[in-house]
Parts: structure tokens; sequence; C-alpha cells
């Protein structure tokens, strides 16, 4: 890839086809990636071209374009090119920029998380668990699932057909005697010998059969086993078989669709209506169905249907491996060279295809159908969020309704595992990708100083805001601040924030008014005597739904710090102790504590504990002076 040297000028035209009429004379044929800015240095929009040349000559022409395309023409000042190999290449690199630059004209797909898989473990007596991110951890993966509901409602019903182990390793080597889950049938008890390795070996295949797409198999097995337990008058065996068998059906069930002639795809169907758009994509997998996802990508200030399909099959699958089979409600502007692409770069063939008929053609339509009914639920949410936020400026006179509301709360107990907190509301309700938490770190605070802790959280916050966009173009600045507390606290937080250098964000102290009732909150500005709203006043629903909410994720992220805390013990740290010596250090002397108190002859006569480990363990305790 290459820069082509030499910016042009163009004094006469400062903005639009001018501008852009002056690249012509640097450019040539090759494929890349172009960048229109606008006089800020913003970028308004990236593009690619198989020939760049003749892509730039079309913006250079005055008219012929559409509304949305020449309102970005005029507001291009300057542009940025890179060439490509090959114009496949150049798509990728397109989707990968979008992403990264989020600029105004293009469809951007804003929620983007990874999905979750159903991951077997590679062990003697594997354990089934949920697994989203990196595949690192040895062992076979099953998915996609569209969420975490979907994934955990499977390995539910799993649990219950296949009885297999969801217990940690460390877990597993340190039980000894069984479980909950093995008292309710829900696991074989592997860890204290209720079922030998050969026969949960047969357990784990039955459960990959059934995740391969060879369910049928499996019901048919267990149904075989049911009728020879039953003629061997083993009643009880064949009770166990008999709900295992009915479990695997409510597993098929709760799938809903379940294509016979679909093995593995996905499904991708757009609707679009009033400017907005909402894809809904259903994953296909060893012929289940493996839940569904809606999504709501940006449209560019005005594409088209297939080219905001377009962009949402190449930013999807950016950092997702794509299935042999897309199918899809649209057409794409360029169908076949995405299809390439998407080959290339899963080293695979991939196939793009809009059914019209059959099997495939259902699942398209069953899948538009919910991207509709998603859109009108999205459209009519927002209308009504814009109708609050439209309140929250009226009432504690802002200048326009908030696009960001920010809310902090702190939690801990007498100062112990302190965690700050803070979630996000905007047009679309709460952001929870934008949520953050913050593990308090002063080692000079008071136990349970909670200015100093909010000091700490907005200094944070608002540094990181200040030198990651100091001229406030992007979307992360505040409209608004709610601050959980009174008067006190609302001066606390002007004096922080005045500190910083920000003084022009707005912010409201809520405080519980008169014994503390829910329903007679008061309202906090700095200069200003505090106020209420009236009980019935929708805006008060939502400050307390938003305050709830800060509360709820504080007090969670709180909780699984301090749980984590809790479970920990200086053993943990201690070089060459596993689960397995730790479990035996712990049952010789009965505590960490007296662990750490024992003498070198003591630790040597721990069962599977050497000579050379004793003396680490006992120097890791005895010499920190």
């Amino acid at each position: 890839m290459s820069d082509p040297e030499g910016t042009p000028k163009d004094t006469k035209s400062p903005t639009g086809h001018g501008v852009v009429q002056g690249y012509l004379r640097v450019l040539d044929n090759s494929p890349g990636v172009y960048r229109m800015l606008d006089a800020q240095g913003r970028v308004l929009y990236v593009g690619k071209a198989r020939n760049l040349k003749k892509r730039v000559s079309n913006y250079a022409k005055p008219t012929g374009h559409s509304a949305r395309i020449a309102r970005m023409i005029s507001q291009t000042a300057s542009m940025m090119f890179l060439t490509t190999r090959t114009e496949t290449e150049a798509l990728l690199l397109e989707q990968n920029l979008i992403k990264q630059l989020k600029p105004h004209f293009n469809v951007l797909l804003r929620d983007d998380k990874s999905f979750p898989n159903i991951l077997v473990t590679d062990h003697a007596f594997p354990q089934i668990k949920k697994h989203r991110g990196a595949k690192k951890e040895k062992g076979a993966y099953y998915g996609p699932f569209a969420s975490a509901d979907a994934v955990n409602r499977t390995l539910n019903q799993l649990q219950k057909v296949f009885l297999l182990r969801n217990c940690t390793n460390a877990m597993f080597e340190s039980r000894t005697r069984p479980c909950l889950l093995y008292q309710i049938k829900r696991c074989a008890g592997p860890c204290v010998g209720k079922i030998d390795e050969k026969d949960y070996a047969g357990l784990v295949s039955d459960a990959t059969n059934f995740l391969t797409g060879r369910s049928t198999k499996v019901q048919e097995q267990l149904a075989a086993d049911m009728a020879t337990a039953s003629a061997d008058m083993e009643f009880e065996r064949a009770a166990v078989l008999r709900d295992r068998i009915r479990a695997l059906t409510q597993v098929q069930q709760a799938q809903g669709i379940n294509p016979r002639g679909v093995a593995e795809a996905d499904v991708i169907a757009l609707h679009m209506e009033g400017g907005q758009a909402c894809v809904q994509v259903f994953f296909i997998r060893a012929n289940q169905n493996w839940g569904n996802r809606d999504f709501y990508p940006r449209t560019g200030a005005g594409a088209g249907p297939g080219e905001v399909l377009q962009a949402f099959v190449g930013q999807f699958y950016d950092q997702k491996d794509p299935p042999r089979l897309i199918l899809l409600s649209d057409p794409l502007d360029e169908q076949d060279l995405m299809a390439e692409a998407l080959s290339e770069k899963a080293g695979r063939k991939v196939e793009l295809a809009v059914p019209l008929r059959g099997e495939k053609s259902e699942l398209v339509v069953n899948a538009q159908r919910n991207a509709r009914e998603s859109l009108g639920r999205k459209m009519a949410e927002t209308a009504t969020q814009a109708r609050l936020l439209a309140g929250v400026a009226e009432a504690f006179a802002l200048d326009a309704p908030p696009a960001r509301i920010e809310v902090y709360d702190n939690s801990h107990i007498q100062g112990a595992h302190a965690v700050g907190a803070m979630i996000v509301a905007g047009p679309e309700g709460f952001m929870k990708s934008q949520y953050r938490k913050f593990n308090i770190k002063g080692e000079d605070l008071t136990p349970g100083d909670d200015f100093g802790m909010m000091k700490e959280v907005l200094t944070r916050r608002f540094k990181r805001l200040l030198k990651e966009d100091p001229e406030r173009q992007g979307e992360h600045w505040p409209d608004l601040l709610l601050i959980d507390g009174g008067a006190g606290q609302v001066s606390a937080v002007h004096e922080i924030m005045t500190e910083l250098g920000v003084t022009d964000v707005p912010m409201i102290g809520v405080a519980k008014g008169v014994d503390r009732d829910h329903g007679k909150e008061e309202f906090h500005r700095r200069g200003d005597r505090p106020f209420a709203l009236q009980r019935n006043d929708p805006v008060l629903y939502f400050i307390q739904r938003m305050r709830d909410e800060a509360h709820r994720f504080a007090i969670g992220t709180h909780r699984a710090k301090r749980a984590k805390a809790v479970g920990a013990t200086p053993l943990d740290e201690v070089p060459g102790v596993g689960a397995t010596r730790k479990r035996a250090l712990l049952q010789h002397f009965g505590s960490a504590k007296a662990v750490s108190r024992a003498g070198l002859e003591d630790l040597k006569a721990v069962d599977g504990i050497s000579a050379t480990l004793a003396e680490t363990i006992y120097g890791f305790f005895h010499d920190k002076g």
C-alpha cells in the first residue's frame, strides 16, 4: 500500500467538487480506498474503488448526485488515498476503516460484540461451559449462539440430558463428595468416581453428536436403551433415560425453527423504515436454530438497502468467521466481490444467496418479519425516549435535550472492595456498551470516603476524555451528569470538574427527599435552591430508573470483586502450588493461615509436597521481610 504524493490546493473552492477535481492529476487506475474529510479534518466518508481515478472523477462532477452524496461532496475539503493490490483487499480495508473512524456518511454497525459459544474442554472428564472471546483454550467449540440467554438455555437442558460437569478444573480436583448438581441429576459425578472415564466419554460423545446435528441418532439410542432397561425390569434406569429424552425434546422445541435442508448458515434480513434500519441475524448450525439477534446500523444519512446490507455484512464478519452459506433478504451492491472477500478471509468458499423459494426462502421471510417487528418496537421506544429527554431538558433548564447522560455511583462495605460505576443513557435508552467500572485505587483514602472515591472516578474519566478527544468532536462527551447526593456532593463534583478545566457540563444532584421516600426526590443544582418534580411526572420515573440502574451496576460490580477476593487464598500465589497440592495442604493443616505458620519439617510431611516445594512454600511465607 502506498500514499500518492502531493496535496492539491484549490483556492477558488475550499470545499466541494472543485476540491475533488484537483486530486485527479495525482491518481492512477489502481484499486484502493479513499477518505473524504471536512475543513476540520474529520472523516466524512470512507469508500473503496476498483479504479481510484474513475471513482473520484464521479465525485468531481457538479451534478447527477443523490441528495446524500451531494451533501457529502459539498462538505469535502480534502481527501486521502491508500492503494491496494486488489479490489478484494480494498473492500476488506474499507470495512475495517469504517469501523475505526465511524464516518458520518457511511453505514455503520454500532453494536458488534462477540458471540458466545459452547466449549467442551480437552480433559479426561471434559467440562461443558459457555465461552466468549478468543478461542485459546483447548477443546471443541460449538456456535456461535445469538446471546448469553440462548447459550445458557441450551447448556441448562444439555446438562439434564448428558450430565456433563460444568465445574472448573480446580473445583473438580478438590471435591471429596458429590455436589448439589449430582443430587438433582444434572451431573454424573465424575469428580468422586460415580462414573468411570469410559462411560463419561460416552456421554461426551452423545453431547457432541447433538451439537453437530446428529440429535435423531442420540434420541434413537436413548429410546433403545430405555426399552432395554424396561425389559430388564431396571425401572429406575428407564425413568432416568425417559427424563433425558424429554429434556432433549425440550431443547429442540426451545430452538423453534430447525431446518432440515440447511446445516450451516447465517440468515441476514433487512427492514428499513423512516430512515432507520433493522438487520435480523439468525444462526443456523448443525440443522438447529441457535438464536437470533437484531442490529440497528446507522444508515449513513440515507443509504439504500443494497448499500446498508453490504456494509453490514462486511463489518459484521470483520472479526468473525463467516459460515459456508449466508442467506440474504436483499442483493448486495457488490455481492460477488463480497463473497470473494469473505472466502479469502475464511480460507474456504463462502456463498452469499438471496433465496426465492423453498425452505431457505422461508427462513429469510421469517427473519425479515422479525426485523420489521423489532424496528417497529424500536421506533416506538425511541419516540418515548425522545419525549423523556425533552422533559429532562425542560425540567433542568438545559439548552437542548441531552444526547448522553452519565450517572455515577459508588459501592463498598466500610471502604473494602470499593468500586465506582458509570452508566449511560441517551436517545436509544440505556447504552450498556458504554458502561464503565472503576476499581478504586487511592491508597490514601479514608475507608468510606465517598467524596474521595467520586473524585478519583471523575478524575480518571475526564482526564482520559480530555486526552482522547480534547476538541469534543466525538460522541463520548456527556451533556448532563447525574450525581447520587445533595448540595454537598454537587459542590464537591463542581470543584473536581473545575480543577480538570471542565466547567460547561451541567450536573444535577439527586437526593432522597423527606423520609428518604422513593418519589420525593429533591434535585440540587449549583447556585439554586433544591426543587422537586411532581410524583406522577414521567421525567421523575426516568431519573429514578437511571439512578437505580447505576446503583444496580455498582452493587453488581462490587459483589463480583468481593466474591473474587473471598475465594482467594495466599496459597494461590505460591509458585508450584496448583489445585491438587493446595487441597492436600488445606486438608492437612485446616486453613491457609495454618499453612503459613507451619514449620519446614511439617510441610515436608504433607503427601505430594516434595522437600524442594516445602522450602518454596516456607520461604514464601517467611522470607518477606
